[in-house]
């Protein structure tokens, strides 16, 4: 229904503000990310959402479009209200909140408060395919574009594998273990070639 307020922001906390329109005062909940942005007492435009239960029309702002989409992916899980999608778009950016869904990571999801384990499965689940089409994510590239891969990589190929197969055995490696280093990415891969 409110899609953005513009106006002048008359008061500033780290979990709401309030923006005047034209002698209305708007009480927007937002972001840690969207409070860090924000400037002191100037026009603003913050692309809002209203969440709307029996009991309580809330409205939640955002510095910018990406943040609302991600909030509104989050929200549509079932388990994950406004308020923990908020803790989460307060705790990570959307692209590390995207970027988390898109490469699968469980533990940076259940990291955030109020998220647990199964929770977090849930939001991969259901959000994976949506963030990789609505941001455009090319999944190859989020598996973990790393030096290290590169370096296990071209390493293999100096050892004589076929670097196609060892690119897969790689990339399946970091799915399993991101934090792997070089030499560990090797002794792996070499159990599995």
């Amino acid at each position: 229904m409110i899609t953005q307020v513009r106006g002048r922001l008359v008061e500033k906390n780290p979990t709401e503000v309030v923006v005047d329109c034209n002698g209305v005062g708007y009480l927007l909940h937002i972001s840690l990310n969207t409070f860090s942005s924000l400037p002191e007492n100037e026009n603003v435009v913050l692309y809002t959402h209203l969440s709307i239960r029996e009991d309580a029309h809330t409205l939640y702002g955002f510095i910018n479009k990406t943040e609302r989409e991600v909030f509104k992916l989050l929200i549509s899980v079932s388990g994950v209200g406004p308020s923990i999608a908020r803790t989460m778009c307060s705790s990570m950016t959307s692209e590390e909140i995207q970027n988390a869904i898109a490469s699968e990571n469980v533990a940076v999801i259940q990291s955030v408060k109020g998220i647990g384990a199964k929770t977090a499965q849930r939001v991969i689940v259901d959000l994976k395919d949506k963030i990789l089409k609505t941001f455009h994510m090319d999944e190859v590239s989020l598996s973990v574009s790393n030096t290290n891969k590169d370096e296990a990589l071209s390493a293999l190929e100096v050892l004589g594998f076929n670097k196609k197969q060892s690119d897969k055995v790689i990339t399946a490696i970091l799915k399993e273990n991101s934090e792997a280093s070089v030499e560990k990415i090797i002794k792996l891969a070499l159990k599995s070639l």
